[in-house]
């Protein structure tokens, strides 16, 4: 065996390994039992990713991280989830809040038919702002929510909906309202969990174009990342770093979102 490698548990030692984390957690998915046995360093870094990421607290206070996550898991129709209904019950949560980020959460893609029928209807339809359009949708369905968090909840959703739209349109509404940047980071990040990185990315990428067209303007601790050069994907073509991730998101936002 490599040197470099780790040695393979036992199957005492993965069986107490596996015990440990049920009693910890309450409850044990089927993953774990394949990275413990076939991947255990994985499995370390997986497990403090993931208290780094969803356990240890940062920005958002436990019922605003419950809220965010109870719209992300109806966008990424996530059942699975069910230990965060019990945080955000634990948390404070009530049916009240609940029926308005499932609302929320099911009207996310009005924020990209708005824009839709900007761009291809504006002849038709001149009074139809899709930037007012969405934030009188969001105040009639936001109930005793917080704006801030509405919209920090509903960045999450537009994120794991993969709408380019819908991310610019909730980035910028937080930065008019001078929502702490590190606020958005945190619920933006939890999408990592249910959608994967490359979702991340993506908004990401939206973000920081807002930022190099003037859209938003960051604090000095984001304009440095702003700043940052070669940022992009690579191209295999030209053997170089190229800006953006291919621009349109589900339904050809890309142009929607320049078109308004």
């Amino acid at each position: 065996m490599d040197a470099a490698m780790t040695e393979l548990p036992t199957p005492e030692e993965l069986r107490a390994r596996l015990e440990a984390l049920a009693a910890r957690r309450g409850f044990l998915l089927p993953h774990h039992g394949a990275l413990a046995a076939g991947a255990p360093d994985l499995h370390v870094a997986y497990l403090a990713m993931y208290e780094a990421l969803t356990v240890m607290p940062r920005q958002l206070s436990p019922l605003e991280r419950e809220c965010v996550w109870l719209c992300l898991l109806v966008a990424a129709e996530e059942a699975i989830g069910t230990h965060h209904l019990e945080l955000f019950r634990a948390a404070g949560g009530t049916d009240s809040i609940a029926q308005s980020l499932i609302a929320l959460a099911g009207a996310a893609p009005a924020c990209d038919a708005f824009a839709f029928a900007h761009r291809h209807w504006e002849g038709q339809l001149p009074a139809l702002d899709p930037a007012s359009a969405w934030a009188s949708t969001v105040a009639a369905l936001r109930g005793a929510l917080a704006p801030d968090l509405a919209d920090l909840a509903l960045l999450a959703v537009q994120a794991a909906r993969g709408s380019r739209v819908g991310i610019a349109r909730q980035i910028e509404r937080l930065y008019a309202q001078k929502v702490d940047e590190a606020r958005i980071v945190e619920a933006l990040s939890y999408i990592i969990w249910p959608k994967g990185v490359n979702a991340f990315v993506e908004a990401c990428d939206v973000w920081h174009r807002l930022m190099v067209t003037g859209a938003i303007t960051p604090s000095a601790r984001f304009a440095a990342w702003r700043d940052m050069p070669g940022l992009g994907a690579f191209d295999p073509a030209s053997g170089r770093v190229v800006s953006g991730f291919g621009g349109e998101g589900n339904d050809g936002s890309a142009r929607d979102r320049a078109a308004d």
